[in-house]
């Protein structure tokens, strides 16, 4: 709702204002910022230069006198690297709340605070506890919560501000619902090479899951375009803000593959925060299992099954279950009651061991241990008993140790063992089984459970740093992924977000993510977002009847731009490069998605001469999104303007693979075109 001219100018006026002490902020803490890193270094010279004359308690004063004086300098330089972002636009809302007692504050939102000589808040940073009113809260009664307790009061105004380049373009009294002018702007704008924050437009449902710090570990559903991955990164960002000594190296996020990591690397910087660490679970993969020259992706592991190169699906289905979870926990466990030494032995000739007295130690006092940590331990204390305290004979009682053992630290040979044993729900030849044990690349479903044996048996890589993880397209992972996830980041919570109806692994399915929280220790608490913010009315309508779906699209307006289907395609290489030319006059986005990559690789073979196009691949790190190739399985998290579906009649989607159909169809933004 647009305000009056009156109020208009005195918003003006308030700007105006507010660029003023911005300017002057900036430019006092300039100089403060270059004059502290000056001094430091300085500070740092004199430490080194005069190091020979402290003793070692003096020498660690120094070295925490000094870290914490880069901690002070780093932290105003990072308040000016903020300021400095929000200079052109310095405020996106403002509320007006009347507390309990009577008294009215007039806040106004930014992506950071800022004070005046008194120190009084003349912006207030959109995470702090009263800006969640903007969010949460239509006109009338309302609380929030801050470190203090529960405070209530009455929301008397909401008003969103369009500022560009430091000028007021538009003032907007509002209640955030659909009809809001700043989100429908948002929502149709064109999409661009990287996501965006939505800082300005977060709707209540996301709010609750940004906010939450009552819970250890979230679980969350969202349906296709609900903002999940935006979601995510706004969450980090406001835990950052209100979490005590957390920075973003404390952060974990596992992205579905490199494309999706560079696609999000911009939204925290325009936060005002750092990129946090990111890996995928390949990277874990290939990282921990070094018996293998490489291990296959799980892109290349969908792949196989979607253009038919897999010989044996049952085997595949069983090896991603959750039943053979149990299996190998049953054959671990005999595997480790079974080890032993199997003959006392001499270390020179002085220095007996007994077999009953090490297999004590291997069964009893180092139990808690994994097996063949267990023996490390154990040659560590032989060397110390037999030699005074020396570690110089660990190396020594190492190898003596495995001689007499029945066990072998040979991971392959014990995942073979597993497929004789009788745990194992299948019957293999050797032949069969040496076609995946053998090979120099792992096959994906192999390296889950292979990473497990070696976890159980010699130990979880442990990260202690990390005390909060994020894993985003959370359907793709099975249980026996978020196991090991669980055991190597112990100390850390938990943020999952997916949506089981975007599962592209044709091997496992969840009936609901709400079966995670057993994992996980500590409380997990399981949330929904049921709005779609991405597709237009005629796009959601289209993608509902794939999966039988009743998802709303509530936000959107409509486009008025139906579905388009090309079904006789004599002429495709003329009908493409027509579609192309016309949807690239209006959007700056265009995406091709095939059903797999040896359509894509046709597509590409027929028109990489005629137009500039990117084609996506595996290992794509990096790509212009006005006109991009894509096959479905590789296309998750990301969103285009239009989107062209196209599939050889004879590869139609088959029913078991409508739920790749529906993430080639909900990347679409505005329009759709579907060939064959």
């Amino acid at each position: 709702m647009s305000i009056s001219r009156e109020e208009y100018q005195k918003e003006e006026k308030i700007l105006d204002k507010v660029k003023e002490l911005l300017g002057e902020t900036l430019e006092d803490l300039g100089k403060d910022v270059y004059q502290d890193e000056e001094e430091f270094t300085e500070f740092k010279k004199m430490m080194w230069d005069n190091s020979s004359s402290f003793d070692k308690g003096e020498m660690q004063q120094v070295m925490a006198a000094t870290s914490q004086e880069a901690e002070r300098v780093l932290q105003k330089r990072q308040y000016f690297k903020r300021l400095n972002q929000i200079k052109n636009k310095p405020y996106f809302a403002s509320i007006v709340f009347k507390d309990e007692y009577g008294k009215v504050w007039n806040i106004y939102i930014s992506l950071t605070y800022l004070t005046d000589q008194d120190f009084n808040n003349i912006l207030y940073d959109w995470r702090s506890p009263i800006c969640s009113l903007f969010y949460d809260y239509e006109i009338g009664p309302c609380s929030y919560i801050a470190p203090g307790g529960e405070y209530f009061g009455e929301l008397k105004r909401k008003r969103q501000y369009k500022i560009e380049n430091g000028r007021l373009l538009g003032v907007f009294d509002n209640s955030l619902n659909i009809d809001d002018e700043v989100l429908q702007e948002v929502l149709a704008t064109e999409s661009s090479d990287r996501m965006k924050n939505v800082v300005n437009t977060i709707q209540q449902e996301q709010n609750q899951v940004i906010r939450n710090l009552e819970d250890h570990n979230l679980i969350v559903q969202g349906i296709a375009g609900s903002g999940k991955t935006t979601v995510a990164l706004h969450r980090i960002a406001f835990l950052l803000y209100r979490l005590e000594n957390l920075s973003s190296n404390n952060i974990l996020i596992f992205s579905p593959n490199p494309i999706f990591t560079d696609y999000i690397s911009d939204v925290l910087p325009s936060l005002g925060e750092d990129n946090t660490l990111q890996t995928t679970f390949n990277d874990y993969l290939s990282y921990s299992i070094t018996e293998y020259k490489e291990v296959e992706s799980f892109t290349d592991f969908v792949a196989r099954y979607y253009t038919y190169q897999v010989p044996n699906v049952d085997l595949i289905k069983y090896k991603q279950s959750d039943e053979i979870i149990e299996d190998l926990n049953h054959y671990l466990n005999d595997y480790v009651e079974c080890a032993e030494f199997v003959d006392s032995f001499y270390e020179s000739e002085v220095h007996y061991v007994d077999k009953d007295e090490i297999n004590d130690l291997l069964h009893y006092k180092y139990n808690r241990l994994p097996l063949f940590e267990r023996v490390e331990e154990i040659a560590k204390k032989l060397s110390s008993n037999f030699y005074r305290g020396s570690g110089k004979k660990i190396g020594t009682f190492r190898k003596l140790l495995k001689e007499h053992a029945n066990f072998k630290r040979d991971f392959k040979e014990i995942y073979r063992g597993f497929y004789h044993s009788p745990y194992c729900k299948v019957t293999l030849t050797e032949r069969e089984i040496d076609q995946f044990i053998k090979r120099k690349s792992l096959y994906y479903e192999d390296a889950l459970l292979f990473s497990y044996i070696k976890g159980t048996l010699d130990g979880f890589p442990y990260e202690q740093q990390i005390r909060q993880v994020v894993i985003d397209e959370a359907q793709d992972y099975n249980k026996l992924q978020y196991i090991i996830i669980s055991k190597i980041f112990g100390r850390s919570d938990f943020t999952i977000l997916g949506d089981v109806n975007q599962n592209i692994n044709p091997y496992y399915h969840y009936d609901s993510l709400e079966e995670l929280k057993p994992i996980f220790k500590n409380d997990s608490k399981y949330l929904e977002l049921l709005k779609t913010y991405r597709s237009s009315p005629e796009i959601i309508e289209y993608t509902n009847k794939i999966l039988n779906l009743n998802h709303v699209n509530a936000i959107r307006r409509d486009n008025h731009k139906p579905v388009i289907f090309r079904k006789h395609l004599d002429h495709l290489k003329e009908q493409l490069l027509e579609d192309i030319s016309t949807l690239k006059k209006e959007y700056a986005s265009v995406a091709i998605i095939t059903k797999d990559d040896r359509e894509a690789d046709k597509i590409y073979s027929l028109i990489y001469d005629e137009v500039s196009i990117s084609y996506v691949q595996s290992d794509t790190k990096h790509f212009r999104r006005d006109l991009i190739l894509v096959p479905a399985y590789l296309a998750k998290g990301l969103e285009f303007d239009c989107v062209i579906l196209y599939n050889d009649r004879n590869n139609s989607y088959k029913s078991n693979e409508r739920n790749l159909l529906y993430v080639a169809c909900t990347r679409a933004q505005h329009e759709l075109y579907i060939y064959n």
